[in-house]
């Protein structure tokens, strides 16, 4: 039996596009509150990027469906995991500081991500890098973009 265009359509992906459309849009909308024109132009470049790029996803998803479900097969645990960081260091980022919440987002994408098994060397190496890299982001605005930041 063949299945039409309309069963094959990923349902779940064409909502997902949708949210993040709406979510630039809402976005765009949010920025025109902001009286400092400079604190306007990242939140509404992103936001244009994220509408753009989800309308292509749209679009793509729409006309030409796969077959594929999805994230497919996978640990749901991860990807739990993960959202969840995002949301704890969101909360955390006024609280405790943008380079200790950096440590909590880094620990969760980290947990989340590693498939391979744990040695010393994996945690020494990627514990290592992830510190250069959240230092290189915190110096990068805070020192020469002067951005303040929590």
């Amino acid at each position: 039996m063949s299945e039409s265009l309309g069963d094959k359509r990923n349902a779940g992906s064409l909502i997902v596009s949708a949210m993040f459309v709406v979510a630039g849009l809402v976005t765009l909308w949010d920025t025109t509150g902001f009286t400092d024109r400079d604190s306007q132009v990242f939140p509404q470049t992103v936001a244009v990027i994220l509408i753009v790029t989800a309308g292509i996803s749209f679009v793509v998803s729409f006309i030409r469906p796969t077959v594929s479900e999805g994230f497919g097969p996978g640990d749901w645990w991860r990807r739990v995991l993960f959202v969840i960081t995002m949301f704890i260091t969101c909360y955390l980022l006024p609280v405790i500081g943008f380079l200790p919440a950096a440590g909590v987002a880094f620990a969760g994408g980290l947990i989340a991500a590693m498939h391979d098994r744990w040695s010393v060397k994996t945690l020494l190496l990627y514990w290592g890098f992830g510190a250069v890299v959240t230092m290189a982001v915190y110096s990068l605005f805070k020192f020469a973009l002067k951005v303040p930041l929590p």
